[in-house]
């Protein structure tokens, strides 16, 4: 069912639950990829919502302002309408367990899911987080040219001249996050280098976090959003900390 979190036309979400809803059910949020740009949309989500409602869980699929779009996408209004959209998960009439809400989110959405575990007094705060191929450290990703220039758009500008504005947003400047977190990442991503969560992942531990880095020798950037994929095997795994 689409529920609207927002008055914005792309602010909201799709929440799917088990055939047999009896709850309290554990929630996963799922932030999509696509560089944070408009053309890409939640529907890049759906097989992983689908499956993870199958497999006894709230899967609540998040649409959110976008790079491109007239009406403000990128910094910071995406990471508002992210911690928005968890929020609202309290106002609806389902069977939700609250105490363990897990973001899990690919590339971009990877980056967002990280993040959405530092929102400053949440509503409803996160017990996990899942980045799959994650841009964990928006400074590098400047850097790199990651995407063509996406990180400077996203962010209105690049590192050095928006310090602060990357402090805020990257989530390997955020440490500790103070949740159980899990990095997928293949070692055959050309379009966001493993080594964002290899890196991500060491400052993390040294933070204090509890880290778990799984590293796919064969495994391209877009192998995560099939759930037929041992990449997706990896994050159901680990999710069973929680069911």
């Amino acid at each position: 069912m689409r529920h609207r979190y927002g008055d914005h036309f792309h602010q909201f979400a799709d929440l799917l639950l088990p055939r047999d809803a009896d709850g309290p059910l554990p929630v996963a949020v799922l932030l999509h990829p696509g560089f944070w740009r408009e053309q890409y949309s939640l529907d890049i989500a759906d097989a992983l919502a689908r499956d993870l409602a199958a497999r006894g869980w709230a899967a609540w699929n998040v649409e959110y302002r976008r790079v491109g779009e007239a009406s403000g996408g990128g910094y910071p209004a995406t990471l508002e309408d992210v911690a928005a959209a968890i929020d609202f998960l309290q106002t609806l009439d389902a069977p939700l367990d609250l105490a363990r809400v897990v973001t899990v989110g690919q590339s971009a959405g990877g980056h967002l899911a990280l993040w959405a575990a530092t929102r400053e007094a949440p509503a409803v705060p996160l017990a996990g987080a899942v980045s799959q191929a994650g841009t964990t450290d928006l400074r590098a990703a400047d850097r790199d040219g990651l995407g063509d220039g996406a990180t400077s758009d996203f962010m209105g500008g690049h590192a050095d001249e928006r310090p602060d504005a990357y402090a805020d947003a990257s989530p390997i400047e955020r440490l500790p996050l103070g949740v159980p977190q899990l990095l997928v990442h293949g070692e055959a991503d050309d379009v966001v280098p493993p080594s964002q969560s290899s890196a991500y992942a060491e400052a993390a531990r040294a933070a204090g976090d509890d880290v778990e880095l799984v590293l796919r020798p064969d495994d391209d950037h877009f192998v995560h959003t099939d759930p037929s994929n041992a990449a997706w095997a990896d994050v159901v795994g680990w999710l069973g900390r929680f069911t």
